[in-house]
């Protein structure tokens, strides 16, 4: 039998704190045929579709987002944790199960009309995914969809994203948290 992505994701019990199931990707990123397997899938419903630019979400979206737009030959950009970036930025904060953070993108990372894929590797509750979106709404591009490795339906990121009116493509789901 063929392996699917979901084969490479194993979980951890009980991480960061008691009662999670972390989804842990680095197993799938550690494995060649895996991680070709995910890249593939994750840009295929965008193929032959404009894309001008791959916005990364901090941190393993930048592993993913990085191997996205070299398949796609198109530019990479992060979206950080708030700080983390050397030069002029904007900012959007969000709000996280237990508090609030903020990310940021370069002012010049994106010009308007520019068409751009988000990737990452765990859509949960939306929050990190939706303040990237905003970020690259601000600088006047538009998103073309937002491609994951794994969703975490019951966390409801999916249909918020959606709400938003941007698609969402996840290689895998995973119940619970």
């Amino acid at each position: 039998m063929q392996k699917t992505v979901r084969d490479y994701i194993r979980t951890i019990v009980d991480f960061p704190q008691e009662g999670i199931l972390f989804r842990d990707v680095t197993t799938l990123f550690a494995d060649a045929r895996g991680f070709r397997m995910a890249i593939d899938q994750l840009l295929h419903p965008w193929a032959g579709s404009r894309i001008d630019k791959v916005v990364g979400l901090e941190a393993r979206g930048f592993i993913l987002g990085g191997a996205v737009a070299h398949q796609l030959s198109v530019g990479f950009v992060p979206v950080r944790k708030k700080g983390k970036l050397p030069g002029r930025t904007i900012a959007q904060g969000y709000r996280l199960e237990y508090g609030e953070a903020v990310v940021e993108i370069h002012e010049d990372a994106l010009t308007p009309g520019e068409r751009v894929l988000v990737v990452d590797d765990l859509l949960a509750t939306g929050g990190t995914c939706a303040a990237g979106i905003g970020l690259v709404e601000r600088l006047g591009a538009s998103v073309v969809g937002c491609a994951f490795v794994v969703d975490l339906p019951d966390l409801g990121g999916r249909a918020r994203i959606e709400g938003m009116g941007h698609a969402v493509h996840a290689l895998c789901a995973f119940e619970g948290h």
